[in-house]
């Protein structure tokens, strides 16, 4: 079967690579994990579209373009793996808020530069207590950006700007995984309203793990995927 990998925001499609190595050759003989650069949700959804079944995962802002991607073509989406997702934002006013605050933060990473930001990115708490080599591989990853593709991918692909797919949930009736890691408390409580609101979602909690579970813990995530 087919395997669509989708990474989340400052990250490109080889932060997959440590998943992918554990993967079954057999099973997923065919594994894509594009880079995500569109310039909005619903641009980003017709590039992945698929022509044959498929298995879907999706890491944090790639998490929420899965489950776009998973509403537009339900009928060959044939698992669904969310790591560290939410389906979005319910709230319009903090909907809005978050849109203005991802505009301060774009403006901030072309004022700035890439070295800049991705140390101050890599300081914040989703990635508190990462192991150093966890740590490093992310920072490079993020580098592989420059600053205004970044930008550009925080306005169009962002929280703020992406509507909320809780309402739909009902309607992604394949088996659906929810990965969160065991110290990301925000996440957990998503990943718990995610689980509940799929009709065949199962919630994983990776012991140890924080937000970046692909990472920290890729055994964890290819073992789900199989």
């Amino acid at each position: 079967m087919r395997l669509l990998l989708l990474h989340g925001f400052t990250a490109t499609g080889r932060s997959w690579d440590p998943v992918r190595r554990l993967l079954d050759a057999q099973r997923y003989p065919d594994v894509e994990a594009p880079d995500l650069r569109a310039t909005s949700i619903a641009e980003q959804v017709d590039e992945l579209r698929q022509t044959e079944p498929y298995a879907l995962a999706g890491y944090s802002m790639g998490g929420r373009i899965a489950l776009h991607l998973a509403l537009a073509q339900p009928q060959l989406v044939q698992r669904l793996v969310l790591v560290s997702a939410t389906a979005g934002i319910d709230d319009p006013e903090e909907r809005a808020e978050r849109r203005a605050a991802d505009e301060r933060l774009a403006e901030e990473i072309e004022r700035d530069g890439m070295e800049a930001f991705a140390d101050r990115w890599a300081a914040g708490p989703l990635f508190a207590g990462q192991p150093p080599q966890v740590a490093a591989a992310a920072r490079e990853d993020r580098l592989r950006h420059s600053a205004a593709d970044l930008a550009a991918s925080l306005r169009g692909l962002g929280t703020g700007v992406t509507e909320p797919v809780w309402d739909r949930l009902h309607e992604l009736t394949m088996p659906a995984v929810v990965l969160v890691g065991e110290c990301d408390a925000k996440f957990r409580a998503l990943g718990e309203r995610l689980a509940a609101a799929l009709p065949r979602g199962e919630l994983h909690i990776v012991a140890g793990a924080g937000h970046a579970v692909h990472l920290e813990a890729p055994r964890a995530v290819a073992e789900r995927l199989s």
